[in-house]
């Protein structure tokens, strides 16, 4: 009878531990809301990075209408249109964003972005000049290089694209960028270096190399660089060169040029044909 009691005891006291120990309904509302938080960011993550663009602009048009008050998904929707290139609601989407309660300054800077994307500079350079100058991020000084440099204001953009440049640990698109500019300013030798270096953070950034190729064409440097490329990438940079090489009146260079893109090239290469009969038929 004694060990019945024990027993029974001992029986009590483990359901009295195991009632101690079993969460709440606070505690599992608490767990599921956090799984859910875990899912939605990472939801977030894939439809804003790899996503197919107008699923993603679909998706966050839904959430976003659900949930008006929500800056987060307000973002993202202006995020997605960005990354879709409707350049035109990207816009509005932004400029609701970087009004509601929540903004931040980078919300700013997204909306200056979309503001260039849709060719409206200068509301874009009073969008930034609104954002304090100690927010100090490789976007904002990228978007500020683009400004100067629209303007001709030269010294400005350089100032801009080297700060730039410094503040990401992958700086091959705003090397490439600043490349151009020197291109656009008959500055060739300047340009060929940046687009070199470019290339040594991204060797597989195409418009780099092609921009690398029209540097040289311009000093009438036709010989190609060393690059990695693909058979097909090696046939489009000697069209780059060979048209290059025709408008500076090296014909002759130039039709040599052609005719190597059109042997390079795994198939038919219908451009460099096309310029190569041109090229041929008289005027």
């Amino acid at each position: 009878m004694r060990n019945m009691f024990l027993v029974t005891l001992c029986m009590g006291g483990i359901l009295m531990l195991a009632a101690c120990n079993r969460p709440g309904a606070s505690d599992v509302d608490r767990a599921i809301h956090s799984v859910n938080a875990i899912d939605e960011n990472s939801l977030s993550d894939i439809m804003i990075t790899v996503a197919d663009p107008e699923e993603a602009v679909a998706y966050y048009k839904r959430s976003a209408a659900e949930n008006p008050g929500r800056v987060d998904l307000q973002r993202n929707l202006a995020k997605s249109l960005v990354r879709a290139k409707h350049n035109t609601e990207a816009v509005a989407a932004w400029s609701r964003v970087a009004a509601m309660q929540g903004a931040t300054a980078d919300d700013k800077v997204g909306y200056a972005d979309a503001l260039i994307r849709a060719g409206k500079w200068e509301q874009a350079e009073k969008t930034l000049d609104s954002v304090p100058p100690t927010y100090e991020t490789f976007e904002r000084y990228k978007l500020e290089a683009m400004i100067a440099d629209s303007k001709h204001e030269w010294r400005k953009a350089d100032s801009f694209y080297e700060t730039a440049a410094g503040l990401t640990t992958k700086p091959s698109s705003v090397l490439n960028n600043w490349g151009y500019s020197k291109l656009s300013r008959g500055a060739y030798s300047e340009a060929e270096r940046l687009f070199g270096e470019a290339l040594q953070y991204d060797p597989n950034l195409f418009t780099a190399k092609n921009n690398l190729v029209l540097a040289r064409g311009a000093q009438r440097n036709y010989k190609m660089p060393i690059l990695e490329t693909t058979q097909t990438e090696r046939a489009q940079l000697l069209h780059t060169l060979a048209l290059t090489a025709i408008k500076h009146g090296d014909v002759t260079i130039g039709r040599s040029l052609l005719e190597d893109a059109i042997d390079t090239h795994p198939r038919h290469f219908a451009e460099a044909v096309t310029s190569l009969n041109a090229l041929d038929t008289p005027v």
